[in-house]
């Protein structure tokens, strides 16, 4: 089947789910990547709230490379990746509490808190030393993991993420401006969003709109707090206990000013993949993964 027909298959899946209100299963990843997921050991790790976060773990190796994804997403979103990761290294990926397979039975949807659950992950692996990877949303919470976990990071790769370091605070009133359509009509201002903010002109058409279709079944009570809290975020509480290198591999969907950035984060360093989009990871995992390798790569290199 070719893949046009495949990612048609699947989006026709996620509507008819969608309609009877509930959350289709995960995509299936790309053939290359299909045999090295199934070989991952599903786990569950129990945060001291009671939330169950569930993780995979395949391949062996050091260091262990722990894969964050984004906001309203889950784990499957690194399956591009996988097996060149595993070939190599320990791979774990996270799906953070309330999102994939792990519960949403928790009150408070915070960075600190997600960082929190990637913690207590790190934490029942045997890997002395970790990079933590996160795409979006898991940048920001790849740095409160790092700030938990201390000398056991030894490098941090984020995708498409920390772009706003060095920004000055968004004001509280353009939080809640930014957060309400997704409060009165979450479905529908998520599905508009992904489309117009968050792919380039050009984008396939259903890809933008399986990726759509995909967020905007999260459940709003863990999205609408957690964008919230996104929005919210105080580098400044983190970034001073960051000591590590910190990679960026972005999309140049909106600007990366590595000066800017390098101001609060002095290990700073970022690549930008031209035309390309939020997902860069799943878009173009071709140009991706090259880079993602060369960057852990250097990071075993030079770490202590």
């Amino acid at each position: 089947m070719s893949q046009g027909r495949l990612i048609l298959s699947s989006l026709l899946v996620v509507l008819v789910l969608a309609a009877c209100g509930k959350k289709p299963p995960p995509s299936a990843p790309p053939a290359s990547s299909a045999a090295s997921t199934a070989e991952a050991s599903t786990r569950l790790a129990t945060e001291p709230d009671g939330v169950h976060i569930e993780y995979r773990v395949s391949g062996k190796g050091d260091p262990a490379i722990v894969l964050i994804h984004g906001w309203a997403t889950d784990a499957n979103y690194w399956n591009a990746q996988i097996a060149p990761l595993q070939a190599k290294y320990t791979v774990v990926a996270v799906d953070l509490a309330g999102h994939g397979g792990s519960t949403k039975s928790r009150n408070v949807w915070t960075m600190e808190k997600y960082g929190e659950d990637v913690a207590t992950v790190v934490q029942l692996i045997p890997n002395q030393k970790v990079i933590l990877v996160g795409h979006s949303m898991g940048g920001t919470v790849a740095l409160e993991a790092a700030h938990t976990l201390g000398n056991r990071v030894i490098g941090i790769i984020v995708v498409d993420a920390l772009k706003s370091v060095g920004l000055p605070p968004v004001p509280a009133a353009e939080i809640q401006t930014r957060v309400a359509p997704f409060r009165t009509d979450f479905i529908g201002s998520v599905r508009k969003y992904v489309t117009a903010e968050l792919f380039e002109k050009g984008a396939d058409p259903l890809f933008v709109q399986k990726v759509a279709y995909d967020m905007s079944l999260e459940p709003p009570e863990v999205a609408v707090p957690s964008l919230e809290a996104l929005l919210s975020m105080d580098f400044n509480t983190v970034l001073p206990d960051i000591q590590v290198p910190v990679f960026a591999i972005n999309s140049d969907l909106g600007a990366t000013d590595e000066a800017r950035i390098r101001k609060s984060l002095p290990t700073f360093k970022s690549d930008v993949i031209p035309h390309t989009s939020h997902f860069l990871m799943m878009e173009v995992p071709d140009k991706f993964n090259p880079v993602l390798m060369r960057d852990i790569e250097t990071i075993v290199n030079t770490g202590p």
